[in-house]
């Protein structure tokens, strides 16, 4: 493990340079955000003040409440976990009076140190998402629950497995890191547990069309009449398209086969610099209408109806302006999963999404034409 851990945290430093010259550059704006956020609270000593007051009344009255728990008496919390704040749920946060007030004491601190940046005045609404959404993520990253010696739960396992626990754990960052090639990609699951066509991607069908973007597949019907006009679904060109497709018993597309549905989905093609030129114009018209004009081939049906997935969506919104621009009705019904196609309010994408970052991106794309494998996760998980 140690041979191991030595090889790859070493890819790790490597790999960092590169991340490391990209801070430097500030290329999301954080760096500037924050420093705008310092310079407002310099001009209002008060804020800062009355802030810092307000927390110390608070730590006081935690440490208080919990050495009068600890005496034996019983006293209200004086911070209490949000509903549904799953970190907290080891009873031993309440019953261990250590424990609860390390959970209190950190939540007092965590609602302050959100509620002084919130409350800063003249900030510009761009650094203000930033400053908010960042501040958010590091007091949660802070969570006693996050390291060993402040969780109870862990410690507990820590004692029953004489370690072992601590073990995987290492085992699964070294594999994380190994996966991403010295960066980090956080796995959620065991990838060696899933095979296509056994218990992930299992309903029967074929390709029956394709292009230099996308494979058209074709699912095969399981009830003994369908009906007549045939369903087609546009997925994001990252995720792969048996998203909607994983086991029988949560396959979206297995379920609509089993309701009558003609179905064909589009499978994206992974781009290198074979496709560097390819422009979103050419994900709608070799990728979303080939397919339709393929499916009509395929079904001598004309109308159609339509689902568009997270980016498949916002590609399907634009497919039905151009369509309708043309007088094209093609399209009898279109539904949307999760996609967003108003992005004058993007929520919390819009931390990632202002005119900096995106001119960031948009040089990296000149670049190359394309985004490498650990970019896609970067910008996958900014979705």
């Amino acid at each position: 493990m140690a041979e191991r851990s030595s090889r790859i945290l070493g890819d790790f430093v490597q790999k960092q340079t590169a991340s490391l010259s990209a801070a430097m550059r500030d290329e999301l704006g954080i760096a500037k955000a924050f420093m705008d956020l310092y310079a407002r609270l310099a001009a209002s000593p008060a804020l800062l003040a009355s802030a810092s007051m307000s927390l110390w009344l608070d730590q006081m009255r935690v440490l208080q409440a919990s050495w009068m728990k600890a005496l034996g008496v019983q006293v209200p919390a004086v911070a209490e976990p949000v509903k549904g704040d799953w970190r907290f749920k080891d009873e031993e946060w309440s019953t261990n009076f250590l424990f609860d007030y390390i959970k209190q004491s950190y939540l007092v601190a965590a609602r302050h140190i959100q509620q002084l940046v919130a409350n800063v005045e003249g900030l510009a609404p761009e650094s203000q998402r930033k400053v908010v959404f960042f501040t958010r993520q590091y007091v949660e990253a802070l969570a006693p629950s996050n390291f060993l010696m402040t969780n109870p739960q862990v410690l507990r396992e820590t004692l029953a497995s004489g370690g072992q626990n601590l073990v995987r754990g290492l085992n699964n960052l070294l594999a994380d890191l190994e996966r991403g090639g010295g960066e980090l990609r956080i796995s959620m699951t065991d990838e060696a547990a899933f095979q296509l066509g056994r218990n992930v991607a299992t309903s029967p069908g074929k390709v029956i069309f394709q292009t230099e973007l996308m494979q058209l597949i074709q699912y095969l019907p399981i009830t003994s009449q369908v009906y007549r006009r045939p369903l087609v679904i546009i997925p994001p060109w990252i995720n792969k398209y048996y998203i909607l497709d994983l086991r029988e018993k949560n396959s979206f597309i297995r379920w609509a086969v089993e309701q009558g549905h003609t179905v064909f989905v589009l499978s994206w093609v992974n781009p290198d610099a074979r496709l560097a030129q390819k422009g979103f114009e050419d994900y709608m018209m070799d990728g979303a209408l080939a397919a339709m004009e393929a499916v009509t081939r395929a079904t001598g049906e004309r109308d159609m109806n339509v689902i568009g997935y997270c980016l498949g969506g916002t590609l399907l919104g634009a497919m039905l302006g151009y369509l309708a621009a043309k007088n094209d009705d093609r399209v009898k019904s279109a539904t949307y999963f999760v996609s967003l196609l108003d992005f004058s309010q993007p929520g919390e994408l819009g931390v990632f999404i202002d005119e900096q970052s995106v001119a960031n991106l948009e040089r990296k794309m000149n670049e190359r034409g394309y985004l490498g494998d650990g970019e896609h996760v970067q910008l996958d998980a900014r979705q």
